[in-house]
């Protein structure tokens, strides 16, 4: 099992080493594995290029213009060279067990993509998930219709699956991770280790969630790319359902805010997609 971790960073000198450790601290490399690790600059101007020459120099990094997390992540999977691409988000951290659980259970059931349960903390406090968040394996893709059901630090897949489905979308600048996991989970069924795996960090001012308004924006595009795609009846009326929802949200807060141009926006996608619907072919 060949895997290649690939790590994103933007100005994260002070985050990116607890990444870079817990990935070095991996169980599964105690037990004779090899791993390649990738960290992809996104046009950092602070001090990572510097601290990851004198502490990590095994690392393969990669510097690149500003273009986006997307953009990284896209640029990681193309240098990797492992048949297997694990993602690390530079904030968050792996547990020692994460690859050794992940590659276990692969190997049992046979699958091409896993992900696994988390902690989450928060301004560095450890908080409890709600329900919406609950992490589920098998064939998930209606529990990944609202919001974004695997985490990327937590993902291992084979790349054969990205060469089928597809990157990163690179003109989403948020929720590109809710929509590769729908093109995903579509085709494919996911693999689930229930136990904690990583530690999910947030609260920290230059997360994406922090940065864009209306997050249900870019989810409606992800959805109306996946309602263009080949989906059974099942999965066609499962999406169709959530796009009308998050149109819905988004007009309702537009009403809310007198913003006529969205309103207009949102109205006219009610009735574009209440006619393709109208003519989808059920059989």
């Amino acid at each position: 099992m060949q895997v290649s971790v690939v790590i994103p960073s933007y100005n994260r000198a002070e985050l990116l080493p607890r990444a870079l450790r817990s990935v070095y601290a991996q169980s599964w490399l105690q037990q004779g594995n090899a791993i390649e690790v990738l960290v992809i600059d996104d046009g950092s101007d602070d001090e990572t290029a510097t601290i990851v020459a004198k502490q990590f120099p095994q690392v393969r990094y990669i510097t690149q213009a500003n273009s986006g997390v997307s953009a990284a992540r896209n640029a990681g999977i193309r240098a990797a060279h492992g048949d297997w691409i694990a993602f690390l988000d530079s904030d968050d951290e792996w547990m020692p067990h994460k690859l050794s659980e992940q590659s276990r259970l692969l190997a049992e059931s046979g699958l091409s993509i896993c992900h696994t349960e988390e902690i989450w903390i928060r301004n560095g406090v450890r908080v409890n998930q709600m329900n919406k968040h609950r992490k589920r394996g098998g064939k998930i893709f209606e529990y990944c219709l609202p919001l974004c059901a695997l985490s990327p630090s937590s993902v291992i897949i084979h790349r054969d699956v990205l060469g089928e489905v597809g990157l990163f979308d690179e003109t989403l600048p948020a929720c590109e991770d809710y929509d590769l996991w729908l093109r995903i989970c579509a085709r494919y069924a996911v693999a689930y280790v229930e136990q904690a795996c990583i530690y999910k960090y947030g609260g920290h001012p230059d997360q994406l969630s922090r940065q864009y308004w209306g997050m249900d924006r870019f989810r409606v595009r992800a959805l109306e790319k996946i309602l263009d795609t080949r989906l059974t009846a099942d999965q066609y009326s499962a999406a169709y359902a959530m796009l009308m929802t998050k149109i819905e949200i988004l007009l309702k807060g537009a009403v809310k805010h007198g913003n006529g141009e969205l309103v207009q926006h949102c109205q006219h996608k009610i009735r574009q997609w209440q006619s393709a619907a109208s003519s989808f072919d059920y059989n």
